[in-house]
């Protein structure tokens, strides 16, 4: 890890510790463009490699060698070290990163000591990767920013997909989802403030896309004709039954 280390300190900018919160608003500055991963399985390398794509500077650690060895050439940083340490994490300058995730697979305990140790170190926006609810729990009561079920999340919304006429659909943490789908044919052929979809159903639609045409903002005037795929948004329970009409 030793000249790993040494490389990282060589490029370490201004420390941003607590007293200094991150910029809130806006595109992060270069400055806040670096992110920690930790772990460098399936979901670490997936997300390190799209951060290292959108422009960031990436910190990738695990304690595998061979998964180091395999990324080195890919992330900005790649380092073999054991992130349950939390002096190895202090060497290796975690605090200097605006985010730190936690994307450690199957090793529960592991997942639970590396978040309390970056929570330690005071890493202003931690996310960290949960293997089941009562994993999830864990990290938000220990004090994770964002607590990520990708499994979960990904089986709810491939279930929606498969049982329906929805084509995507995304729900928020407060019950409220924007689903893609096939406008229902009760609401096609005439203009939407005219259609009472909002007060009828409790959604909004907010855009819609005619076969070989790009998509546009719906408005009050906006007809909606058969085959039209449209985005709708509001309540999941009421999305889910506006998209399952006919």
């Amino acid at each position: 890890m030793s000249s790993h280390l040494h490389a990282l300190r060589r490029r370490r900018g201004k420390h941003t510790g607590p007293d200094e919160p991150e910029h809130r608003t806006g595109r992060p500055t270069r400055e806040e463009q670096r992110i920690a991963v930790i772990g460098l399985g399936r979901f670490g390398t997936s997300l390190a490699e799209e951060l290292m794509r959108r422009g960031w500077e990436v910190l990738g650690i695990d304690a595998d060698e061979r998964l180091v060895r395999q990324h080195r050439d890919v992330l900005t940083h790649a380092v073999q070290a054991d992130a349950t340490d939390e002096e190895v994490l202090r060497q290796l300058g975690v605090r200097d990163f605006s985010r730190a995730v936690v994307a450690i697979g199957t090793h529960v305990e592991a997942s639970i000591l590396v978040t309390s140790n970056l929570l330690e170190e005071g890493v202003p926006n931690i996310w960290a990767k949960a293997i089941s609810r009562q994993h999830g729990k864990i990290l938000e009561r220990l004090g994770a920013h964002h607590v990520i079920l990708p499994e979960h999340e990904m089986g709810e919304r491939v279930a929606h997909l498969v049982t329906g006429r929805m084509l995507n659909f995304i729900e928020f943490d407060d019950d409220y989802a924007l689903v893609k789908t096939v406008a229902p044919e009760r609401t096609t052929g005439m203009p939407l403030g005219e259609s009472g979809v909002r007060r009828r159903y409790g959604v909004t639609v907010v855009g819609v896309k005619r076969p070989g045409r790009q998509f546009t903002h719906a408005t009050a005037e906006t007809v909606i004709e058969p085959g039209d795929v449209i985005v709708v948004t509001g309540r999941t329970g009421d999305v889910e039954t506006f998209a399952d009409m006919t």
